[in-house]
């Protein structure tokens, strides 16, 4: 019986031994699993703060971009009220065109029968003066 325990006791021994050897193994793999993924995470972080750093130059040249858009958008701004106030002075200037020539057919049409008899007198008074001409030329050559 002695002999019995003494042999559970090896077997015991060794089974904890291969245990002992399979729980090492183990754990070297997993200390190098944890020593990949701790130069992973570094490399990361170093990843990170160069797109930390690229990202906020980005933004500032983003801030710098839309502030000068601003301007010229204010700029743009003044060009269109200027160019507004012209088309405003232009219709206007039309608009008074307009007025004139109104006037000046509403006048002429109301004026109509006073034109022609200046016409028709200026004509007699081209007809008279060109027969007084005539006249004076006929003395004169006698």
């Amino acid at each position: 019986m002695i002999i019995i325990l003494y042999l559970s006791i090896a077997l015991i021994a060794i089974a904890f031994t291969i245990l002992v050897v399979y729980v090492s193994k183990t754990l070297k793999a997993l200390q190098e699993t944890l020593t990949n993924v701790a130069s992973t995470l570094s490399g990361l972080e170093k990843q990170m703060t160069g797109i930390t750093s690229e990202t906020t130059l980005l933004l500032h040249k983003t801030n710098a971009l839309a502030e000068d858009i601003q301007h010229k958008s204010e700029k743009l701004n003044t060009v269109v009220e200027s160019v507004k106030d012209v088309g405003t002075t232009i219709q206007q200037l039309n608009q008074s065109v307009k007025k004139v020539t109104t006037s000046v057919s509403t006048n002429l049409e109301q004026n109509q029968d006073k034109v022609n008899q200046v016409v028709q007198w200026s004509n007699a008074a081209m007809e008279i003066w060109a027969k007084w001409k005539q006249k004076n030329e006929k003395k004169t050559s006698i």
